[in-house]
């Protein structure tokens, strides 16, 4: 009896381990994990996500989703736990895009409060993942998305705030900086997207280390429109342009998300398609240090979006829809999906 005993009290360790890793989240990393997902505007959209992204073959991987969460957003908690329960059952994993509050045509400006407001909310939420991925707005190079103003400056300080907080709060967020617009002019209303770079990097030279991976909008431009094989800065691979950037400036190599990029459907483009996304995901999409990539969008129409989007306002299958699907099958049906390197 006392050996049996003394057995037992030294396999309780190893049970209490077993017990406990029964109800911790598994890290991304001891998931398979595949690059495409998809982008998202309503938090009520991961089954829809997850049918447009996942294969049947490939149904245990786990995909990204982005999507914006408004300081308005920070008094509806429920609302939200709720849709990181439903990404857990769809093996989603958020990326969340902190925004303020839309007028009439711009954005509110941030404030450091607005920040900490949203940050202090996600870090009280229970994610299906151990990293929580976060993004400090949009494509700021624009000044509708600023409070109507251009301000390298200004948001070069809101980062490094933002970024420091999120760390204080929660070491398990992952901090992505606003995605430029690399097809922006110099103009009154927008700032070309490696100026804009230059200037934060200017005002604080070491503004780019306090993010822990790149955030880019890498779309097919001139129009949306371009052959995935264009090589530019504001071309399908435009984060190539953005990594070498970044290397010159700190040393560092960075992983990059990829949460806004696609083609706007025209009757014209519509036949290119299938062919555009599958060099995309075989070619493009495939870099290594691509980690994820979320094409612009799920639904957006009706609306401004609604050549982008892969739902229409009936909720049926586009162009965009089928010639996504129809390049997965192509690209990665048969064999292994495209897999990340989790961050």
């Amino acid at each position: 009896m006392l050996s049996y005993n003394i057995r037992t009290m030294k396999m309780l360790p190893l049970l209490f381990f077993l017990l406990a890793a029964m109800f911790l989240p598994f890290p991304v990393q001891a998931r398979q994990v595949s690059k495409i997902g998809v982008h998202i505007l309503h938090a009520d959209e991961t089954d829809e996500a997850k049918d447009l992204v996942a294969l049947e073959d490939h149904q245990d991987e786990w995909h990204y989703v982005t999507i914006p969460f408004t300081v308005g957003d920070s008094n509806r908690p429920e609302h939200w736990q709720r849709f990181l329960n439903q990404a857990r059952e769809e093996k989603l994993i958020p990326i969340m895009r902190l925004a303020t509050t839309a007028k009439e045509d711009y954005w509110e400006e941030p404030t450091r409060h607005d920040i900490v407001k949203q940050i202090n909310v996600l870090a009280k939420l229970k994610w299906p993942t151990e990293d929580k991925y976060i993004v400090i707005l949009n494509e700021v190079n624009h000044a509708k998305e600023w409070g109507g103003k251009l301000d390298p400056e200004g948001y070069a300080r809101l980062f490094r705030f933002a970024s420091s907080w999120a760390k204080t709060t929660d070491e398990n967020f992952v901090v992505l900086p606003a995605a430029m617009d690399l097809a922006a002019p110099n103009g009154a209303n927008t700032m070309e997207a490696f100026a804009f770079l230059n200037r934060m990097h200017k005002f604080d030279n070491e503004i780019f280390s306090y993010a822990d991976a790149w955030n880019s909008h890498s779309y097919p431009n001139p129009g949306f429109a371009a052959a995935p094989n264009r090589k530019a800065k504001n071309a399908l691979n435009g984060f190539e342009y953005e990594l070498a950037y970044l290397k010159d400036k700190t040393g560092k190599n960075f992983k990059v998300f990829i949460t806004e990029t696609g083609w706007e459907q025209t009757r014209h483009l519509q036949y290119f398609l299938p062919a555009y996304y599958s060099y995309a995901l075989a070619r493009v999409w495939s870099h290594p240090d691509v980690v994820a990539v979320t094409p612009f969008i799920l639904k957006g129409a009706p609306g401004p979006f609604a050549g982008f989007s892969f739902l229409d306002e009936n909720n049926n299958p586009t162009v965009q829809y089928r010639a996504l699907r129809l390049a997965l099958e192509k690209v990665y049906g048969s064999g292994t999906a495209a897999i990340s390197q989790a961050h």
